[in-house]
């Protein structure tokens, strides 16, 4: 039996809220004490921590719109607040912000990428152990190393939250895979062979003969050229051969003759931008490819927009379509809603990230964002490409 049941995804993602839960009854409990002790230091750290618990909330709320930068934006000031908040607070309230911690290193996990996230981590265990050596005033390991361990124990936890995601995305390839070789491959060849049988039925009549064994040729065709594009689907091969802005044009172009959208377009746009780098470039491309499938299982869409932006430090993925859209909020159908998380687990590896806008009879617009190294020599210009 599958690990990966309909309850242990709801489980992941109740568990993931939990540090939530944990920073918000850790700072009401102390907003309270503070009130209590009603003196000009209390009330000064009770508007500190309001702040925090504020800006805290307005990140979560507004988590699906907020964008890479804003999102790195939001982790410093939490962490700066905090910091003031644990140094201004006096030892006998020491004990209630120490555990703050534990939400901050999951916000800063949960919205930066494994590098940025390392360094914030960090920063929180430097705070923690010099504000408990400073309050107790002498290294004590009882003391120091216990909230230490539970902030790198939160770290591993999402780890191995992340992994899970992992595996759970490679298992809905290998039932797309499976599902895409049933109705396509099992189907045309259980026809042929049909077709073949009716053939050999009727060989006395050379001409209803020979229609049938040119019927089994075009399906035999149409079944190599659905079998090509399977193969195609599970190597990067296009990326590396052709370049990612040339690998989306044809994806695009293939999109157009499936019929997932009656108008589709692909556009390159600015400056030739950072060098991304295989698995970066991978993962837009696999992003794009999921994006473009779901369009054409799902969105019953007629136009298509896939845009490739090129910046300075990074490069951005947008497709757009004015299909029936769905609600984000609403929960995901058997089997499904793995798709998402596996592709924002694939970009945090690369330090990217998805967002997504939709909802019902509104389209869906997915923009992904990838940092990449500056490019070193002379510049040369891009140039817009379409699909039409």
């Amino acid at each position: 039996m599958s690990d990966h049941s309909p309850s242990s995804a709801r489980g992941s993602r109740l568990l993931r809220h939990v540090p939530h839960l944990l920073f918000f009854v850790v700072a009401g409990a102390a907003l309270v004490r503070l009130a209590a002790l009603n003196t000009a230091l209390c009330w000064k750290i009770f508007t500190i921590s309001s702040v925090l618990a504020v800006v805290y909330a307005a990140g979560l709320a507004l988590w699906s719109a907020l964008g890479t930068r804003v999102r790195y934006a939001w982790v410093a000031a939490l962490l700066l607040l905090w910091t003031v908040l644990v140094v201004l607070t006096p030892p006998f309230l020491t004990t209630a912000y120490v555990w703050c911690a534990v939400p901050l290193a999951w916000a800063a996990l949960r919205a930066l990428g494994r590098r940025g996230a390392t360094v914030a981590v960090v920063a929180i265990t430097v705070v923690l152990a010099g504000q408990l050596t400073r309050v107790t005033g002498r290294f004590d390991p009882e003391i120091v190393l216990i909230p230490v361990a539970a902030v790198w124990g939160t770290v591993a936890l999402h780890r191995a939250l992340e992994r899970e995601q992992h595996r759970a995305g490679v298992l809905e390839e290998r039932m797309r895979l499976a599902r895409d070789l049933h109705d396509t491959l099992a189907q045309e060849l259980s026809g042929s062979v049909l077709l073949l049988q009716a053939a050999e039925r009727s060989w006395a009549e050379p001409e209803v003969a020979r229609a049938r064994v040119r019927g089994v040729t075009d399906r035999l065709s149409a079944s190599l050229t659905e079998t090509r594009r399977i193969i195609e689907d599970l190597t990067p091969a296009p990326v590396e051969k052709a370049g990612l802005g040339n690998a989306l044009r044809l994806l695009c172009d293939r999109a157009r003759q499936d019929g997932t959208a009656a108008r589709v377009r692909f556009r390159s746009v600015g400056g030739p931008g950072p060098d991304l780098g295989d698995q970066a470039a991978t993962a837009l491309f696999r992003v794009a490819q999921g994006a473009l499938a779901n369009v054409r299982e799902h969105a019953h869409a007629t136009t298509l927009l896939v845009t490739l932006h090129h910046h300075p430090d990074r490069v951005e993925l947008d497709v757009r379509d004015d299909g029936v859209g769905f609600d984000p909020a609403a929960p995901p159908g058997p089997g499904r809603g793995v798709g998402l998380p596996s592709a924002r687990a694939r970009l945090r590896e690369c330090g990217g990230d998805l967002e997504i806008g939709t909802a019902p009879g509104r389209g869906t617009r997915i923009r992904v964002t990838v940092p990449g190294r500056l490019r070193s020599g002379p510049v040369v210009p891009m140039t817009s490409v379409a699909v039409r």
